[in-house]
């Protein structure tokens, strides 16, 4: 082996001695994920069995970018290393919980949060209190623990939850939002109807609510 091949050997060394405890911290932020999900998806399936009912349309989750990460330390001008972003970013694990009804979200946050193993971090009321933009979701940090062979870890999980309108309305403001081919006008034009679409979602699921909350009261009579 030359000086060549020995330098390529140890700077591959190097990289790798680096990424390896982010890779598992990774690995542990995927098996928070998991253990957050898993109680959405038993809640889903005791209301089915009790009410024959699925409070939950679908579940997404995410893992946050490497680069993302390094960029949101950056701004807030915190050091780059494992502590600070365990300690500092609490949304590197993410779970979305769609769902039908307004009411279930928070039922759903509810019977999470009563849960003995789940610690509430954070909570933010986007449904109650919207965002300028019209952005409607209700936010939770959570600490959950995973056990793994060394023993129990707790991990911070952001959930996210919406009704199917708020998520089509968030889905669609996020490509606008890094549309970059538009002039400053187009964007406060189209900023100002995505503002009125959101009043529109939001006055949809406030008539799918109504329209729901009757249909159980004649169930009752």
């Amino acid at each position: 082996m030359d000086v060549k091949d020995i330098a390529l050997e140890r700077f591959l060394s190097a990289i790798k001695s680096q990424m390896d405890p982010v890779q598992e911290l990774f690995t542990y932020y995927r098996c928070a994920i998991m253990e957050v999900e898993t109680k959405f998806r038993v809640l889903d399936e005791q209301f089915s069995l009790q009410y024959d009912d699925n409070p939950i349309e679908s579940i997404k989750s995410r893992i946050k970018s490497y680069d993302s990460i390094l960029r949101k330390l950056k701004r807030k001008g915190i050091s780059f290393d494992l502590d600070s972003i365990q300690n500092e970013i609490f949304d590197i694990a993410g779970i979305r919980v769609i769902c039908s009804f307004e009411k279930d979200i928070y039922m759903l946050a509810d019977y999470l949060l009563a849960q003995d193993d789940i610690t509430l971090i954070e909570r933010k009321d986007y449904i109650k209190n919207p965002k300028p933009s019209g952005y409607r979701s209700l936010h939770l940090i959570v600490e959950v623990p995973i056990f793994l062979s060394t023993g129990k870890k707790m991990m911070k999980v952001e959930v996210q939850l919406r009704t199917i309108a708020m998520d089509f309305w968030a889905s669609l403001e996020h490509k606008l939002r890094y549309k970059k081919n538009l002039s400053p006008k187009q964007l406060v034009m189209l900023s100002d109807e995505m503002k009125t679409c959101a009043d529109m979602t939001k006055d949809l699921d406030r008539r799918m609510q109504y329209v729901r909350d009757e249909m159980n009261r004649e169930k009752e009579c």
